[in-house]
């Protein structure tokens, strides 16, 4: 028996063209930060809102440069990295008032990356309870929240940042 999930939103993001390239190198205007879902720029670093997140508020660190190593990070490139990591749990937590928190880093297709040829962190709340009848027996998550609700939230926090 195959499952269904009515899904109609999907069909504008499957015939969508898709740009070349890594999807966090491609060089977009700050005047297309919303679009983009970009909720910080840092000198070395951004944050982003993950297009497919397994939770409210999932937000991922992304180092500018392109690059598929965490040893390649230079000192400076870290350091800004995990500030905003610490900076956006900070923001999460003011926000969503999880109780818990999830981060980490897939390195490599082996670790499960998504996206195994340029590191990000990800930073998904949890709270207990957060993994329902969906999740557990279709193999689906909900997400109540619209994301341009989201980016509005949290961009007004993001601004007022200064990593």
């Amino acid at each position: 028996m195959t499952d269904i999930l009515y899904s109609p939103w999907r069909f504008d993001y499957i015939n969508s063209r898709k740009e070349e390239g890594c999807i966090f190198c491609l060089d977009h205007p700050e005047e297309e930060d919303e679009k983009h879902l970009i909720l910080y720029r840092g000198k070395f670093s951004f944050v982003i809102m993950n297009m497919y997140p397994y939770n409210n508020g999932h937000l991922m660190v992304v180092p500018n440069r392109h690059t598929n190593s965490i040893l390649s990070l230079s000192d400076a490139e870290r350091n800004e990295l995990f500030m905003l990591v610490q900076s956006t749990v900070k923001i999460l937590e003011e926000n969503y008032q999880p109780q818990g928190m999830n981060i980490g880093m897939n390195i490599g297709k082996a670790a499960g990356a998504g996206i195994d040829e340029h590191i990000h962190v990800h930073i998904v709340p949890r709270w207990s309870g957060d993994v329902n009848f969906m999740t557990s027996i279709a193999a689906t998550r909900v997400i109540p929240e619209k994301f341009e609700n989201v980016y509005q939230r949290l961009k007004e926090q993001f601004d007022k940042l200064h990593v």
